[in-house]
């Protein structure tokens, strides 16, 4: 079972009450499941609540942040059960992410979470990793996004196998069951 999953979610909670709802859930999943969650270090929006529900119920966090980042205050420096690591760019940030991780699972986000999806899924598309990597499809948030990415397989831009091994999930128990079966 993994023991370490890296998350990409979003620095907001955007507009729909049940992604901060979801986030925190899956935090508290997994601190149930005794999994460690591995994020980008924020405070707030998503990231802030999934971080909260892993603490909340006794979890252990890794966060990786930018010192930009901590310069602005959006860091969860300082509490008890998380280990934060400061770093100098955000390359660094998901390098060391991607070290720690034995899986990754992209939740709802923006800009920021697509950026580390594309890039985590492209270093392993090159074999600089064979960790999987999942969506959680919450209320249907990366239904468009996969039809996008299955227009780019059909047009023939990206190995159908790739588009194969990327875990789509509407629930964190067939996430982290998808994700364990392609370790």
């Amino acid at each position: 079972m993994i023991q370490r999953l890296a998350i990409f979610l979003g620095s907001r909670d955007g507009s729909d009450p049940q992604h901060a709802e979801s986030a925190y859930a899956v935090g508290r999943a997994l601190a149930d499941r005794g999994i460690e969650l591995v994020y980008g270090g924020g405070g707030s929006g998503l990231m802030g609540q999934v971080s909260q529900g892993v603490l909340d119920h006794g979890g252990h966090v890794y966060g990786v942040i930018p010192r930009f980042m901590v310069e602005r205050e959006w860091g969860r420096l300082h509490q008890e059960n998380v280990e934060m690591h400061v770093v100098e760019t955000m390359h660094e940030r998901k390098a060391m992410m991607a070290v720690r991780a034995e899986a990754f699972l992209v939740l709802p986000g923006g800009l920021g979470t697509l950026e580390e999806l594309f890039e985590i899924w492209t270093w392993r598309t090159l074999g600089l990793h064979d960790k999987p990597i999942g969506l959680l499809d919450v209320g249907g948030f990366w239904q468009p996004l996969v039809a996008t990415l299955g227009g780019l397989a059909e047009a023939d831009f990206m190995a159908e196998v790739t588009l194969d091994e990327l875990v789509v999930a509407s629930t964190l128990d067939a996430a982290l069951e998808a994700l364990d079966t392609l370790r």
